[in-house]
């Protein structure tokens, strides 16, 4: 019988190329389309339909693979989304992919950028959303484009799926998965399928904007370090862990 996995975040730190890794696994599938991602357990008239809707749906190409994979980052960001995903599919698995916040935060930019959705310099949206949340338009994306900092506020989001799924929620790296092929043989360990070498890699990262991302000052960056502090050592005290990034100055991505 085949199970449920959910590559549920966080943007823009690398989950399409990793569910694209996963995807190339034998006994792993992905939802087809893959794009636009599924996000059925967003909306709660669609995760009504059920677990046999979701699965004729998305899954219709399914033969004898043991995963069935629905990537939908923002997933990470709604309680509610956890809590539907175990009430359909029973005991789904999930994996949320983490990379240094700040550097995700100006990964983040620079895709809004490219979208459009955003004009402003760097260092000067980034002050402004120290001060607090930037408005949006929500006629305009489902999700907030300007959610540079609190999406890198990983512990927030993380608390409500460890809460549903326990030992079924597990989290990895993006510094280390990108790098150490050991990395991604554990998480398809982890998942229950026959560890594998991973394929070689891309020459340039899935998604990967090509704004020349500007180096933060250094001002601006020492901030951005406190604000993510608490949320940061919150997180290396839940995964029993340190962080890959807790010495980090580097700000591309």
């Amino acid at each position: 019988m085949s199970r449920h996995l959910l590559v549920i975040g966080a943007q823009r730190s690398g989950t399409t190329w990793l569910a694209g890794v996963l995807d190339s696994h034998p006994q792993i599938t992905q939802s087809r389309p893959s794009r636009p991602e599924p996000k059925v357990f967003l909306d709660p008239e669609r995760a009504a339909r059920g677990r046999e809707w979701y699965r004729d749906t998305y899954f219709a190409h399914v033969t004898d693979e043991l995963l069935l994979l629905d990537k939908s980052t923002s997933y990470l960001e709604y309680p509610e989304a956890a809590a539907r995903a175990v009430e359909v599919l029973g005991d789904p698995l999930a994996v949320a992919q983490l990379r240094d916040p700040v550097q995700r935060a100006v990964s983040h930019w620079a895709f809004s950028s490219d979208a459009r959705l955003e004009n402003r310099p760097l260092d000067e949206v980034l002050s402004a959303n120290l001060e607090g949340p930037l408005p949006w338009d929500r006629e305009r994306t489902s999700v907030s484009p300007y959610a540079y900092l609190e999406r890198g506020r990983y512990i927030d989001h993380l608390a409500a799926w460890h809460d549903r799924l326990g030992d079924d929620l597990v989290v990895v790296f993006l510094e280390e998965v990108r790098t150490d092929p050991a990395a991604l043989r554990d998480l398809h360990v982890r998942l229950g399928v026959d560890p594998t070498d991973p394929p070689e890699p891309a020459e340039t990262p899935v998604n990967q904007s090509e704004r020349a991302k500007p180096d933060l000052d250094p001002a601006l960056l020492a901030q951005l370090r406190h604000y993510y502090r608490e949320s940061d050592r919150a997180l290396t005290d839940l995964l029993g862990r340190p962080l890959p990034w807790a010495t980090a100055d580097q700000t591309r991505g």
